[in-house]
């Protein structure tokens, strides 16, 4: 498994779907959106690059990865914040609109399934645990703690997780419950990630799950709930088992898009460099886990491939 993550890391490639349409709005604005779980890295360079180009505005907003690829993939934003890859279906979109794009990974993440502090019964969770809960078919019939574990109280349970348009969420379902957005509805959802902190760490019959970032961030609220992997081991997502895939199946990539027209923009190309440049150490200081050396001298490559065949191909017209 960890060398088919590194291999998509390395190898994630260059999708040329046809001509590309509209540009940002001037050399000096560099608009991002997407993932709630990519932000805080991208929100972290953006602030970076401040420093070094204050005359270029860098916005990052957070729709989610489905929202975000909905704008990105009008042309309406330059890079797109992804915690999954593109969909088939967003793919098509693409070809539609004359969006040509990069992928390019960033860090890896794990998922982080949260209980509230006060919570003193779980110790750890299954896979199929997870997917009793989650699981369309849940919806009404798991109601109750006592419904997943007969040794636990027969209280309420109160379910917190990021929205459909999340690539959190999206994640999540493959990865529990075996097929991308299969879930039940009854839950409270949000693709804003504080809302799920909030909602877990005020309720001590609550269950969320979201990105591992957010409960490094709030470790103080929040109680951090174990896996039982395939191997029978009981592992708790961290640096050190997210790197080596032991956390699993719940570690995963995480990616930016870049717009072709958006990579004729040298500021974009500065930002873009600037960004695999500091990813190493912003990653690990916000609590993602940094890829190797390797893979992100692999994406500045192929990032100056990409712009360099578009820059080319622009000169030429």
């Amino acid at each position: 498994m960890v060398k088919k993550l590194l291999a998509l890391v390395i190898f994630s490639g260059l999708f040329i779907v046809s001509c590309g349409s509209g540009g940002s709005e001037g050399n000096n604005e560099i608009k991002i959106d997407g993932s709630s779980t990519v932000f805080p890295i991208t929100e972290a360079a953006a602030e970076e690059f401040r420093k070094e180009a204050p005359n270029v505005r860098v916005t990052v907003g957070v729709s989610g990865t489905g929202g975000g690829f909905q704008k990105f993939l009008r042309g309406d934003t330059d890079i797109n914040n992804a915690s999954r890859e593109i969909k088939p279906s967003e793919v098509k979109t693409a070809k539609e609109n004359g969006i040509e794009y990069l992928r390019l990974s960033v860090a890896f993440d794990g998922l982080a399934v949260v209980v509230n502090p006060e919570n003193d019964w779980v110790d750890h969770f299954t896979v199929e645990e997870l997917k009793t809960i989650w699981e369309p078919s849940a919806q009404g019939e798991v109601t109750k703690w006592s419904d997943i574990r007969d040794e636990w109280p027969d209280k309420e349970l109160h379910l917190f997780g990021p929205g459909v348009a999340s690539g959190t969420y999206d994640y999540f379902t493959e990865a529990i419950v075996g097929e991308s957005g299969a879930s039940r509805g009854d839950f409270t959802a949000s693709e804003d990630d504080n809302v799920l902190v909030q909602g877990v760490s005020t309720d001590d019959s609550a269950l969320g799950f979201f990105g591992l970032a957010y409960y490094e961030e709030n470790m103080d609220k929040l109680k951090l709930v174990p896996i039982e992997n395939e191997n029978g081991k009981v592992v708790k997502p961290s640096l050190n088992t997210v790197s080596n895939n032991t956390y699993s199946p719940l570690s995963r990539p995480l990616f930016i898009y870049v717009r072709k027209e958006a990579a004729q923009e040298k500021n974009v190309q500065k930002f873009i460099n600037f960004y695999l440049d500091k990813a190493p150490t912003l990653s690990k200081q916000i609590g993602y886990v940094p890829m190797p050396d390797s893979a992100y001298k692999a994406q500045k490559e192929k990032f100056k491939k990409f712009h360099s065949q578009v820059d080319s191909t622009s000169s030429a017209k």
